[in-house]
């Protein structure tokens, strides 16, 4: 009954309670809301897929900076008027802290510190008014969305101690705006995107024993290679590999060449009788020629 009774919500924030069960669909009717934060309970389940019908929150910046209301009523016999301007103390990027003056500018999702699994719904992504987005110490699992790149005003992301099991999607390198990331301690692996806000700091990605790149010190395989060298896999192998076609090669030179000759000779009985013939020739001026160099010796 949340959503349906309060739809001219803009501001909930249940943090430090002792909530449990699921979050209820309802929470999608606040189509107002800008600022969610249902952090530090026991509240489980998945994230509802509806996020997307927070309207507000699927729009980019306002221009107003203050959340306003008016006052009109009777108060002890009297009739008074006037405005008054909200105040929220929330985490942002890390830290506590109170937001006022520029509270109408901000819009967040925090459910962090709570025991929520299953995956992060893409449907969050539609969400491109976000400024912060906090999942972070739950059990989410799965992937990152790879759309969350569309998220172009967002400046801190915190998915950190959960179990997601991903690469880091390379879209977020789209975020300009994106001042504050934190994706450690999961079970994310690869190489890290590259983008001038994700080399920023390197405890962003503790915890992922599998991720490599800059800002890390651990060199990606496809790295490790210098410019220009060529990739050398399993360099044994191809040695003894080369060294077997070297010896193939001179067997089968060996083996056509006489075949060739003695299957001709065999086959051909004209070709093996002017073949013995040319021998015999051969063999006759050899001994000659050799009695004629000796005879000239001698008479020296």
């Amino acid at each position: 009954m949340l959503g349906a009774s309060l739809l001219n919500l803009t501001i909930l924030i249940l943090q430090f309670n002792n909530f449990y069960g699921s979050i209820t669909p309802q929470l999608c009717h606040l189509t107002r809301i800008q600022l969610l934060d249902l952090s530090r309970n026991n509240i489980s389940g998945t994230i509802p897929k509806c996020l997307n019908s927070l309207t507000t929150l699927t729009q980019k910046r306002s221009s107003s900076q203050t959340i306003q209301h008016s006052i009109l009523g009777d108060y002890l016999g009297g009739y008074i008027s006037g405005c008054y301007d909200d105040e929220a103390s929330l985490t942002w990027k890390g830290f506590r802290a109170k937001f006022r003056s520029n509270l109408g500018l901000l819009k967040s999702i925090d459910l962090s510190s709570n025991k929520l699994i299953g995956e992060i719904p893409s449907e969050i992504t539609y969400l491109v008014g976000l400024i912060s987005l906090n999942l972070s110490r739950n059990k989410l699992t799965g992937q990152i969305p790879s759309r969350i790149g569309n998220l172009q005003e967002l400046e801190s992301l915190d998915l950190s101690r959960n179990q997601i099991n991903d690469r880091i999607s390379t879209s977020l390198s789209r975020i300009a705006r994106l001042g504050k990331l934190d994706s450690s301690e999961n079970n994310l692996f690869g190489k890290i995107p590259i983008g001038t806000q994700l080399q920023s700091y390197d405890y962003a990605y503790g915890g992922n024993p599998l991720l490599c790149g800059a800002p890390l010190p651990r060199t990606c395989p496809e790295e490790e290679k210098g410019p220009g060298q060529p990739v050398l896999v399993n360099q044994d192998g191809q040695d003894g590999l080369i060294t077997q076609g070297y010896y193939i090669s001179i067997g089968l030179g060996f083996a056509v060449g006489v075949w060739g000759v003695c299957g001709t000779l065999l086959l051909n009985r004209s070709c093996r009788y002017t073949y013995f013939n040319f021998l015999n020739f051969l063999n006759d001026w050899l001994y000659a020629k050799a009695a004629i160099t000796r005879q000239r010796i001698l008479n020296r």
